[in-house]
C-alpha cells in the first residue's frame, strides 16, 4: 500500500534552534532513562507548570488561538485536541519553543476512530469483518494518517461492550461480545502504536471509556450502570485489561457512574484497579468536562471540590474545562491536595510525552516544514485502496430469497432511497478530518461498477424522517441532513415510478449517522415512518427488492425482513463504500461478514444477546412451555443472531472432532471440524469456536466465543480447521472473586454463526 512507501520519510527530523538548549537531547526511549529523565525534569519545575501539565484542551470559541497562546507562555497547557493540520500544529508547538520557560512539549489528540483522512467503516463494520488482519490494517493506515498530520495520540479503540442497540454510541465499538472486543481491541492498539508511539508514523492510543460505559441504563447516553462485581470483571473489563496489555499509553475515563460512583471520581477504578492490580502506568484523561460533572453527579460539592476529588481519585488530565487551572494552585497550597499527589499527575504526563519522542524531538510526528501537503484535503493522501477493501469485508448479507443477489450487469436498475445518494452519511460518526465531498456514495458506486452495461434508474423516495423534531435535533451542530420539500407521496410516486421501469429495485434505507451517535440514544429502533411507508410502495410493484441498510446499530427489522428479497447490512461504510457495496451487490465480491450484535426483533426484547445466562426454565422453541423463560406476545429470540451471515454460497460444517475426551491445566485439547464450499462460487467464511461450563459454582453463559477462523474455499473445496483449547479459555471470576477455572465438563460449538452450531464436548481434570 501506499504509506508504506513513506515510511522512512523524515526518519530523523533536525531540532529547531530553540532546542539547543534546554531538556532536549538523544533520551533512550527505555522506562529506566524516562524516570530518571522526568523525576529530574520535576525538580525544576513549579507548582504552576505542573498544574499546566494536566490541562488539555480544545483549540475553539473557549480557547481562541490568542488565549492559547498566553496560557502556553504561562505554561498552562499540557496538551490540545481538536487541531489537526500541521501548519496549526506546527504553530503552537513553536509558540511553546518559544515562549515558555522550560520547553515542555505538547502533544496533540484527535478522534481517530475508524480513520483519518481515509474514512473506513464504523467499529461495527470492523467487528463484523471478523478478521484481525484487516482490523489492522485500518489501524496502521490510520495511524500513518494521523501522525502525517502532526497528532501524537488518538481517543480509540472503544472497547465498550454493549448489549443494548438504544445505545448511539454502539456504532464505535465492537458489538456485543467480550472476546471478540478483547482482540478487536487490541489488533487496533498494536497497529496504532506499532513498535513504539515515538516512531514517525505511529500514535499512541487511549483505551476508552473506562469501565463499563457500553452497560449504561436503558442505553440512555451518560447514565448509570449498576452490576455484580463478577458480571464487571467477567463481561465488561477484558477488552480496557486487553488494550493496556497491548501497551495503550492512556486510558480515557468513562461519563457514566459505576455502582453509584462516578467514573471520574472512583479511586477504586483508577488507582485500585487499573494502577495497583493491572500495573498501568500510563495517563487517565477525564472526558470531556466530566471534572465539572462530578457537581450533578452527587460526588463533588463545588468546583473546588470537583478537582480535589477528580485528582485525588486518579484523574490525570482533565479535558476541556478550566477547573484545574482555576482551584488546583489554591488546592495544593492548602495541603488538600498534596504536592506528592501533583507530582505523580504530572509525571504520568511527562511520562508518555517522553514515550511519544518528544523530548527528543518535539516536532517528531510534523517532518520539516517544507514537507508540509500544499493542500491538505489532497487526493493524493488518501488510501482508496484499502478503503475499498477492508469495506467489503464488513458488509454483511442478511437475506437472499432466491438468489435476488448478485444482480446482473444488464437491464435497467432502481436505486432509490433517502441515504442512496448521501455522502455525509456513508462516512458515518466521528469520521476524523474524512472530507464529505472525497466519499463514495451507493449511487455513484453502482454507477462507477455498472459501468454503461446498466440502465439506472434514481430517485430519492423519502426524507430519512419526516419527524421534524428530529431534524432539528440531527441539525444542531451541523446541517447534516438536507429534507426534501416535497411532499412524502410525491416521492413515493417517483421511487413507485422508476421501479416499475426496472428489472429490480435497490432501496438503501436506515438511519442519518447522526441518529447512531454520541447523545443519539434511541426508543425506538424500527425504520422512521416515511421509510417505511417508501418500502411498502416498492414492495407492492412486484419487481425484486433489494434492501441496503445504511445504519450504526442493530435496528429492528422484523416487517423489512417479510418484505425485502434480499437485505445487505453495510453499516456505514466510509471513503471508499459506494465502491464497496456495489463490489457486492453485482457479484464482484462475494460477502463474507457476520453479525457483531444480535438484531432483536423488537424493542421490547432488548437485551438481547447470545451469550447470556440459562434459567432454571429455559425456554425450548421445540417444546414451548408456558412456564419457562420467554415472551408470549412474540418469538422469541433474535432476528438475526450474533454471528451469523450469509454468502453467495453454500458451506457445511462436520461434526466436531476432540483430540482427547479430558484436558489437563498445563495441556491443550484441539477442537477440529471439516468445511466444505458446497454450492457453486468462491467464498469465504468465518468459523465460529463457542464453550460453555456445563456445572459451576456459579451460572455460566449458554455460550462464550473463544476462537474464530476465516477461510475462503473454491467451489467443492474443503478444509479443515482446528481450534487449540486451553486452560486460559475456560477461566472466570468466581463467587469469592478467585479468576480461575474450575474442573469439570464442557461443552464445545463449532458453526457459521452462534446459533446454528455442531457440538461435542471434553473435561477439564
Amino acid at each position: 500500500m501506499k504509506w508504506l512507501c513513506y515510511a522512512g520519510i523524515a526518519a530523523s527530523l533536525a531540532l529547531q534552534p530553540a532546542l539547543a538548549e534546554g531538556v532536549f537531547g538523544n533520551h533512550p526511549l527505555t522506562p529506566e532513562a524516562r524516570d530518571a529523565f522526568v523525576s529530574e525534569l520535576l525538580t525544576k519545575m513549579t507548582v504552576d507548570e505542573k498544574i499546566g501539565q494536566l490541562r488539555l484542551i480544545s483549540v475553539g470559541p473557549d480557547n481562541p488561538k490568542e488565549a492559547i497562546r498566553e496560557m502556553i507562555k504561562k505554561g498552562q497547557v499540557g496538551a490540545i485536541f481538536n487541531t489537526v493540520t500541521r501548519p496549526d500544529i506546527r504553530a503552537m508547538q513553536d509558540q511553546v519553543m518559544a515562549l515558555s520557560r522550560l520547553k515542555i512539549p505538547l502533544f496533540f489528540a484527535f478522534d481517530v476512530i475508524h480513520g483519518q483522512r481515509t474514512v473506513f467503516p464504523i467499529s461495527l463494520g470492523l467487528a463484523s469483518s471478523f478478521n484481525l488482519d484487516t482490523v489492522k490494517t485500518v489501524g496502521r493506515v490510520s495511524a500513518y494518517e494521523a501522525a502525517d498530520d502532526g497528532l501524537n495520540m488518538t481517543w480509540a479503540p472503544m472497547v465498550d461492550v454493549s448489549r443494548d442497540p438504544r445505545w448511539g454510541r454502539v456504532s464505535e465499538g465492537f458489538g456485543e461480545d467480550t472476546w471478540l472486543t478483547s482482540v478487536m481491541g487490541r489488533a487496533i492498539v498494536e497497529a496504532m502504536q506499532g513498535k513504539s508511539p515515538a516512531d514517525r508514523y505511529s500514535v499512541m492510543t487511549s483505551v476508552k471509556h473506562f469501565a463499563a460505559y457500553g452497560a449504561v441504563e436503558g442505553g440512555k447516553e451518560y447514565n448509570t450502570v449498576d452490576m455484580s462485581p463478577q458480571r464487571l470483571f467477567n463481561d465488561y473489563m477484558p477488552p480496557y485489561k486487553a488494550g493496556l496489555e497491548a501497551g495503550s499509553g492512556a486510558v480515557m475515563v468513562g461519563l457514566n457512574s459505576l455502582n453509584g460512583t462516578p467514573a471520574s471520581s472512583d479511586a477504586w477504578l483508577l488507582k485500585t484497579v487499573l494502577r495497583d492490580k493491572w500495573g498501568f502506568t500510563g495517563i487517565t484523561v477525564s472526558d470531556h468536562g466530566a471534572i465539572k460533572e462530578l457537581i450533578k453527579h452527587g460526588t463533588a460539592s463545588d468546583p473546588k471540590d470537583a478537582v480535589r476529588v477528580a485528582v485525588k481519585s486518579g484523574i490525570n488530565m482533565s479535558m476541556s474545562d478550566e477547573y484545574y487551572s482555576k482551584y488546583l494552585p489554591e488546592l495544593v497550597k492548602n495541603g488538600d491536595v498534596t504536592l506528592a499527589e501533583l507530582d505523580d499527575a504530572a509525571r504520568h504526563v511527562l511520562n508518555v510525552k517522553y514515550d511519544m519522542g518528544l523530548f527528543n524531538d518535539p516536532y517528531r510526528h510534523l517532518g520539516p516544514k517544507e514537507s508540509d501537503p500544499q493542500d491538505t484535503n489532497a487526493e493524493s493522501r488518501l488510501h482508496r485502496e484499502a478503503a475499498r477493501k477492508v469495506a467489503r469485508e464488513s458488509l454483511v448479507l442478511l437475506k437472499n430469497r432466491q438468489q435476488t443477489l448478485p444482480l446482473k450487469k444488464s437491464g435497467t436498475l432502481a436505486v432509490v432511497g433517502p441515504l442512496a445518494d448521501s455522502q455525509r452519511d456513508m462516512m458515518g460518526s466521528w469520521s476524523g478530518a474524512g472530507t464529505i465531498s472525497q466519499t463514495v456514495t451507493v449511487l455513484q458506486g453502482i454507477r462507477n461498477v455498472a459501468g454503461d452495461k446498466v440502465n439506472i434508474l434514481y430517485a430519492k423516495g423519502a426524507n430519512v424522517t419526516n419527524h421534524q423534531g428530529i431534524v432539528d435535533f440531527l441539525n444542531q451542530y451541523e446541517k447534516a441532513v438536507v429534507q426534501d420539500p416535497r411532499p412524502a407521496q410525491e416521492m413515493i410516486d417517483e421511487a413507485v415510478a422508476a421501479a416499475k421501469q426496472a428489472d429490480a429495485v435497490v432501496a438503501v434505507v436506515g438511519e442519518a449517522q447522526g441518529m447512531a451517535h454520541e447523545a443519539s440514544s434511541r426508543t425506538d429502533i424500527t425504520l422512521p415512518q416515511s421509510q417505511r411507508d417508501l418500502i411498502a410502495a416498492l414492495k407492492a410493484t412486484g419487481k425484486p427488492l433489494v434492501l441496503v441498510l445504511m445504519n450504526g446499530r442493530p435496528l429492528a427489522l422484523v416487517k423489512e425482513d417479510q418484505q425485502a428479497d434480499a437485505i445487505l447490512e453495510t453499516w456505514f461504510a466510509g471513503t471508499e463504500g459506494g465502491n464497496a457495496i456495489a463490489d457486492v451487490l453485482f457479484g464482484d465480491v462475494n460477502p463474507s461478514g457476520k453479525l457483531p450484535m444480535s438484531f432483536p426483533r423488537s424493542v421490547g426484547q432488548i437485551p438481547v444477546y447470545y451469550s447470556h445466562l440459562n434459567t432454571g426454565r429455559p425456554y425450548n422453541p421445540q417444546r414451548p412451555n408456558k412456564y419457562t423463560s420467554r415472551y408470549f406476545d412474540e418469538a422469541n429470540g433474535p432476528l438475526y443472531p450474533f454471528g451469523y451471515g450469509l454468502s453467495y454460497t453454500t458451506f457445511s460444517v462436520s461434526d466436531v472432532n476432540m483430540s482427547a475426551p479430558t484436558l489437563t491445566r498445563g495441556g491443550i485439547v484441539n477442537a477440529s471440524v471439516s468445511v466444505s464450499n458446497t454450492g457453486k462460487r468462491e467464498g469465504a467464511t468465518v468459523v465460529q469456536l463457542y464453550l460453555q461450563d456445563i456445572t459451576a459454582s456459579m451460572s455460566r453463559p449458554v455460550k462464550m466465543l473463544k476462537a474464530f477462523k476465516k477461510v475462503n474455499l473454491k467451489p467443492g473445496e474443503r478444509a479443515t480447521v482446528t481450534f487449540p483449547i486451553d486452560v486460559n479459555a475456560l477461566k472466570f471470576w468466581n463467587q469469592q472473586m478467585i479468576y480461575d477455572a474450575e474442573p469439570g465438563k464442557f461443552n464445545v460449538f463449532i458453526g457459521l454463526d452462534s446459533a446454528r452450531v455442531k457440538q461435542s464436548e471434553f473435561e477439564l481434570k
